[in-house]
């Protein structure tokens, strides 16, 4: 009996090893060439505690079994900091400038009564923050679009220049994209991404004698029906459902869906930053994560201001899905990251996420 109990749990050990091995190769496959992998990269915060929890039971009873996980996260140990920041950042702020980004999930107008005043929680959250430049994903409007415009500007003090960049969803009502600075603008450009109503935009801010490229994003989500959302609740909690592989088929060919126009999003976006005169900020929500594609792609050449700055579990959403990081601001080498923080402020099924930038001084 206790052979058999010895290598069943060695075989579950060496699955999920594996299982962690496929998520390292999501970076580098395109998931519209092959899915396969970028599912396991979804998992990898999971399949990452697991493993851990066998090298602990190995060692413990002292078994040689334990350095295959410890062989297994080694080898991934890139991937851990991009998740999860051991070391305090310096929180030196002087002669900074402020970067927000935050989906607004449709400012929760499709999440009940109880949730009716979260577009008026949100912007006051906004304007007592006071930061130089905000970039909004998810924002819904009914009426029109320049009213709203400048009824928001106007709920954030008024200080703000802003590029919004909307498409109708129905009749006089619209979902866009938004980025406020305090900062003038010197030109509004979008990027299109062909049969999705994901929007990203890029603006070019004037501060002082330099001017930046503000990426804002948001990519595509992976769209799941009201029927796979349900399923998903129950199968997270533990229900039994009779019709469990339909759903499962249902669900994966959604997400094999989202990761391979993602990646093209992806892709779409990346060639505008390598275009870009200016120095450049990236922000907005990927919709996937560290151990991903889209990511790998977008951040190539340059900076994570979480990796940077950031401290303890990066995890920036927390929905009706399992929690996971896919909200990010990248960089430029132009610039000079001193902090980044998640704000765990449930106005969202998002948290907003800041960074604290200034100038990089050039190395001699």
């Amino acid at each position: 009996m206790r052979k058999l109990l010895y290598r069943i749990f060695l075989g579950a050990n060496i699955l999920f090893a594996l299982s962690l091995i496929l998520s390292y190769l999501s970076v580098h496959i395109n998931p519209s060439v092959c899915a396969f992998p970028a599912l396991f990269g979804l998992a990898y915060p999971y399949l990452l505690f697991i493993n851990v929890v066998f090298a602990f039971i190995w060692a413990v009873i002292i078994k040689w079994e334990a350095l295959i996980s410890i062989a297994v996260i080694a080898g991934g140990i890139t991937h851990f900091s991009n998740y999860i920041k051991l070391s305090k950042p310096s929180g030196d702020k002087t002669g900074t400038f402020e970067v927000q980004s935050y989906n607004v999930r449709l400012f929760n107008y499709f999440e009940g009564k109880k949730n009716s005043n979260s577009e008026k929680r949100i912007l006051d959250l906004l304007k007592n923050s006071q930061a130089d430049i905000i970039c909004l994903q998810e924002i819904y409007i009914i009426g029109d679009p320049g009213a709203k415009e400048r009824e928001i500007k106007a709920a954030l003090g008024g200080k703000y220049f802003s590029h919004f960049k909307v498409i109708p969803t129905g009749k006089n009502r619209f979902y866009g994209i938004a980025t406020l600075s305090r900062f003038p603008m010197a030109y509004r450009g979008d990027i299109v991404h062909e049969k999705s109503s994901s929007l990203s935009i890029y603006t070019d801010l004037v501060r002082g004698n330099d001017t930046i490229r503000l990426f804002n994003n948001h990519l595509q989500s992976f769209h799941l029906n009201r029927m796979e959302k349900t399923f998903l609740a129950e199968l997270t909690a533990g229900s039994d459902n009779k019709e469990t592989l339909y759903e499962i088929r249902s669900i994966s060919a959604s997400l094999r869906q989202g990761f391979a126009r993602r990646a093209d999003q992806a892709q779409n976006v990346k060639e505008r930053i390598n275009r870009s005169p200016y120095p450049v900020i990236v922000a907005g929500d990927f919709n996937d994560t560290p151990v991903s594609y889209s990511y790998r792609k977008i951040r190539k050449g340059l900076k994570d201001a979480f990796v940077k700055s950031g401290y303890g579990a990066g995890f920036t959403y927390k929905g009706n899905y399992p929690p996971n990081r896919i909200d990010y601001i990248l960089y430029g080498d132009e610039f000079e990251c001193t902090w980044f923080e998640i704000r765990k402020i449930r106005y969202s099924d998002h948290y907003p996420i800041t960074a604290y930038f200034r100038k990089a001084i050039p190395e001699k």
